[in-house]
Order: structure tokens, then C-alpha cells, then sequence
């Protein structure tokens, strides 16, 4: 019997059902062919996002986000186009990235290097402890997870919707230094972090059912989108922190 259970991940892209249907018996995915696709992918990112990190275009950084998100919904419906979507997803995501990275770090010299560092240590350290088995998703741990992840995901929505009328919550606004704006950020810091533990067991379950090729390029999918989200959530808890001096 398998150690994975029925529950994935609370990342929307990674769910229980992405490999049903989806197994063959040639070409199958694996967990070496996920990791060099998640790896071009991010080379992907990180090339676009230095192209487009010295200066800040407002029509790029929305085009980049416009054209991220409907390739994201295009990748979440046709699977299979993964190998097309995803690089160019990695592209675009890279370019508002760079964007976004910049306006920051114009904020706050250094603050974009500390968070690229942290969320390469968060990704390591979590696979360093999910093989090593330190870290088991269980059921209670992933229903956790996602219910956390929903909760969080309600408050973006609320907080966008508020944009509409010139407001926002103030617990997502970068320049709020207060201890509840800040442990709100750590706690959205901590369950994007966890959510890759889900998504490195949704990985290893898609090989070991020996899903198509063409997965892997949707397994480094679904890791990048989790791994965008660490990014944000930790550039806007060092800005939180560093408005404070």
C-alpha cells in the first residue's frame, strides 16, 4: 500500500485527482525528470525576472501578471500542454517578479537578496527533512495545511475586492510594523513553506503511479507556484520588519 493519502496538497494546482487517468505505462514521469524540469523552470524565472528587475514598467508588470495567470488556468485544465505552458508561465512570472523584486528593493537596499536566500534555505532544509523522513504528511497534517491555506486565500480575495474602492486590509500592507500584521505575515510565511512538503509528496506519488511524461513539466508547475508564493510572502514580512527602524 502506498504512504500517500488521499489528500495532496493545499497548493489549488497539486490536488488528489491531478493523476487520475493521467498513468502510462512508457514514458512515465519521475522524480529525477520533475527536479530538471523544476530547475529549467526556475532558470527560466530567475533569467527574466534580472532582465526585468532594473527598471519598473507598469504595462510589462501587468501583462506579465495577466498572461502568468491565464496560462496558469490554460496549465490546470490541459495538463498535457504543460511542456508548452510552463516555460512560458516561468517567463512571464519571472518578468512581474522583477518587477515587483525591484520596487522593493528601492524600498529597502538588500531586502530582495535576503529573500531569495531565505526561500532557497526554506526549500532545502524542507526536502533535506521531507527525505529524510523528519517531516511526515499525514492525513491530519494535510487537511491542516489546506484548510489553513483556504483561510489565507479568503483574506487575499477580501483584500482585493477592497482595492476596488481604494482601501485594503491592513494587516497586508507592507508599511503596518505591528506585532499583528507581523505575526500574520510569519504565519503565511510558515504554511507557504509547508504547502511544499505537500507538494514534494504529490510529486513522489505521480512517479510512483508512474504518470505521464509530460507531468513532470506540471509537478515543477505546481512547485513553482508555491515557491512564488514563499518568494512574496517573505519580501513582505523583511518589508514589514524593516519598516520598523
Amino acid at each position: 500500500m502506498s504512504r500517500h493519502l488521499s489528500l495532496r496538497s493545499g497548493n489549488p494546482v497539486l490536488s488528489k485527482k491531478t493523476f487520475n487517468n493521467s498513468i502510462s505505462r512508457d514514458n512515465k514521469m519521475t522524480i529525477e525528470g520533475t527536479v530538471n524540469k523544476t530547475a529549467i523552470s526556475l532558470f527560466l524565472l530567475i533569467g527574466a525576472g534580472y532582465l526585468t528587475f532594473n527598471t519598473v514598467n507598469l504595462v510589462l508588470l501587468i501583462g506579465c501578471g495577466i498572461g502568468g495567470f491565464i496560462l496558469a488556468i490554460i496549465t490546470f485544465f490541459k495538463k498535457e500542454w504543460s511542456p508548452i505552458t510552463v516555460p512560458i508561465y516561468a517567463v512571464l512570472e519571472g518578468g512581474m517578479l522583477g518587477g515587483i523584486s525591484y520596487t522593493y528593493n528601492s524600498l529597502y537596499d538588500g531586502i530582495v537578496t535576503n529573500a531569495i536566500l531565505l526561500t532557497v534555505g526554506i526549500l532545502v532544509s524542507l526536502l533535506i527533512a521531507y527525505r529524510s523522513g523528519y517531516i511526515k504528511p499525514t492525513e491530519n497534517f494535510k487537511l491542516g495545511i489546506f484548510a489553513a491555506t483556504g483561510g489565507i486565500a479568503i483574506v487575499y480575495l477580501i483584500n482585493f475586492f477592497m482595492g476596488f474602492s481604494g482601501s485594503s486590509l491592513g494587516l497586508m500592507s507592507i508599511n503596518n510594523a505591528s506585532p499583528i500584521s507581523i505575526g500574520f505575515s510569519i504565519v503565511v510565511v510558515i504554511i507557504a513553506a509547508l504547502n511544499l512538503v505537500l507538494d514534494f509528496d504529490f510529486i513522489e506519488e505521480g512517479a510512483e503511479k508512474g504518470a505521464p511524461k509530460y507531468m513532470e513539466w506540471y509537478g515543477a508547475f505546481g512547485l513553482l507556484v508555491t515557491l512564488i508564493w514563499l518568494y512574496l510572502e517573505i519580501l513582505r514580512l523583511l518589508a514589514k520588519l524593516n519598516s520598523r527602524k
